[in-house]
């Protein structure tokens, strides 16, 4: 994985997006979620000793584009941090009939609006879904949204962190339960690259291989299939048919820029 050229550290970084960047299924403090975006802040704030560094979360699980751009951008223009991490529109791409072109029109229109305010945008593509139960059918339009998102990065200057090349989050143990978000593993190897994407020299190897262990058995799978089914499946296809979000009346975990 190529090492883009060394930068300095921001000294001020915000959140943006749904529960990717939230940090559900990575337990944190006080009951609340980590996830890769405070794990990303804990690398950058250990670029400042003398603890001039300042880290708001403005994600709320559930929200759709458009929800993103209308609630937490405005935060933006009032806060003005250095550094913004944009991930949003994978619940768009999730819904049927869904059509990654026009999505991504939107994405680049919040895009132009964070270039007025903050100094670096990062931006994520999303994971590659080959063999993933359900997902997996999605593959081609996650594809083509990673196409635009690529396009975008490049006309207006922000950095990528290309989640689709990592091939760790390959292994199973990379997600939690639910398969739809990432283990607290997984999402320190998403902080590790977002942190390389942004010209930061880490210790550790985001796609560093996994200890070995023993192959599950075909009945192992199914029986696991099923029960991730009866589980986590079906209750979000209800949630999606009543209309309801995992995110409804939910707010932001951190929404000032604080020292971390």
């Amino acid at each position: 994985m190529a090492h883009p050229p060394e930068t300095s550290a921001p000294r001020s970084y915000a959140a943006l997006g749904d529960s990717f960047t939230e940090g559900l299924n990575d337990p944190g403090r006080n009951g609340r979620y980590a996830g890769w975006a405070d794990r990303l802040a804990g690398l950058l704030a250990a670029q400042h000793p003398d603890g001039d560094f300042r880290y708001a979360n403005l994600a709320v699980r559930g929200r759709l584009l458009d929800q993103i751009v209308a609630e937490q951008i405005p935060q933006v223009r009032e806060i003005r941090p250095d550094l913004v991490t944009f991930c949003a529109g994978g619940n768009d791409i999730l819904r049927p009939g869904s059509d990654p072109d026009e999505v991504a029109e939107r994405f680049e229109a919040g895009v132009l609006q964070l270039r007025e305010h903050t100094g670096t945008v990062l931006v994520a593509t999303g994971f590659d879904t080959r063999g993933v139960p359900v997902l997996g059918l999605l593959r081609g339009k996650i594809a083509t949204y990673n196409g635009h998102l690529r396009a975008i990065a490049d006309r207006n200057g922000c950095a990528v962190a290309d989640l689709w090349s990592l091939r760790a989050v390959h292994d199973r143990r990379a997600w939690s339960d639910d398969r739809l978000h990432l283990s607290p593993e997984g999402h320190q190897r998403v902080a590790l690259l977002a942190a390389r994407a942004l010209g930061l020299t880490v210790d550790e190897d985001p796609d560093a291989p996994w200890p070995a262990r023993p192959a599950p058995t075909p009945a192992d799978v199914r029986r696991e299939n099923l029960q991730w089914a009866r589980s986590h499946l079906l209750p979000w296809v209800g949630r999606r048919l009543r209309g309801e979000s995992s995110g409804d009346h939910m707010a932001a975990k951190r929404p000032d820029l604080l020292p971390l």
